[in-house]
Order: C-alpha cells, then structure tokens, then sequence
C-alpha cells in the first residue's frame, strides 16, 4: 500500500511538472561581425513584442543590418538599418507597448527601441549595457518594453560597447560604430 502512494505521488508531480517542462523559453542565437551571443526571450511577460521579434528573425530580415547606435555605459541598439543605412521595412507594423510587464531595463536586457509614442516600437531593438531604471515603465508612464535578456555571449555585447563610433552629418546619425557591426545570422535554437 505505501509503494502505491509513493507511486501515485510520483505520477502526480510528473504530471504536474510536465506543462512547466514543455513552456521553455525561446532561445535566439546571433551571429556578428564580432562575435556571438545568445538571447532568452520572455513571451509570458511579453508577448506581442516577442512575437515581433521572431517574426524579424523568422522572416530573414535582421540578417546583413547593424547595430547602428552605440553608446558605451548604455546601450546598443540595432535591427533598423542595413550596412549602407537603408531603412528595413516595418514589415509587422507598431506594437503595443507591454514595458509595465515586470521587467526591467537592467544589465544584458533586450529591450524594444521606438519613438515618443509608447506604441511605435517596429524592429529596432537594444540590449542595455548597465541598469537604465530611467527606460522601465511605471504606474504613471510608459517605458520600454523588455522582452529578453542576453544568457551568453555578454562580452561580444561589451566589445561592440567598446567601438570607436562616428556621427553621420548627412542623415544626422550620432553614435555608429565607425566600423559596422553586422548580424551576419540569427536563429531561433530553441
């Protein structure tokens, strides 16, 4: 009789157990120009954004564009432009703003770029280089969305950070790495 309960118990938190085993994280690995580094999203926390962001990856559109902003002990942020500055195309649309998910803009996040209106994050994204508090949304405001962060492959991320950058007179672009750090590939893994 106490074999069968242990058993039944057993049965029971493998069952249990088995919903949580099976919901894992999506897992997106990037390849660069200088190197590789993998990134855990979020979708429970944030899902539209995620959703938008595998659909860039999905669709092959982040591949050959850089990380065109990139200010050390702060950010750096890609995913809009290809090497010459073309603008990719929004292929997706707008998507709502989710930063009141829990989530902070917090070291090795990744984290949705977009304008002054809290829906008008696209493609661009940014991993954050330190704590940027200021960037998390509140009660009162809106922030920017935190979708994932970086689970391997941060020291690529602080190399990019440490790139010499440039301003561009002509399209008034400040902080581009004056040699382009490009996603040469990016996949979902997981």
């Amino acid at each position: 009789m106490h074999g069968l309960i242990k058993t039944a118990v057993i049965a029971a938190t493998l069952m249990v157990a088995a919903p949580a085993l099976a919901a894992t994280n999506p897992i997106v690995e990037v390849e660069t120009s200088v190197g590789d580094f993998k990134l855990e999203l979020y979708p429970d926390k944030a899902p539209k954004s995620v959703e938008n962001f595998l659909r860039y990856v999905e669709d092959g559109s982040y591949v050959d564009t850089q990380f065109h902003r990139v200010i050390k002990g702060f950010v750096v942020q890609g995913g809009g432009y290809d090497a010459s500055f073309n603008a990719r195309p929004s292929t997706y649309g707008e998507v709502v703003n989710e930063s009141k998910n829990g989530l902070g803009n917090e070291r090795g996040t990744i984290a949705m770029a977009r304008k002054s209106s809290p829906d008008s994050a696209t493609r661009q994204f940014y991993i954050n280089l330190q704590n940027n508090s200021n960037l998390n949304g509140s009660s009162y405001k809106f922030g920017y969305t935190v979708f994932g962060k970086v689970i391997e492959g941060f020291n690529v991320i602080e190399k990019m950070a440490n790139t010499k950058t440039v301003t561009i007179p002509q399209s008034g672009m400040r902080d581009v790495p004056q040699q382009p750090i490009l996603i040469e590939n990016i996949i979902i893994s997981k």
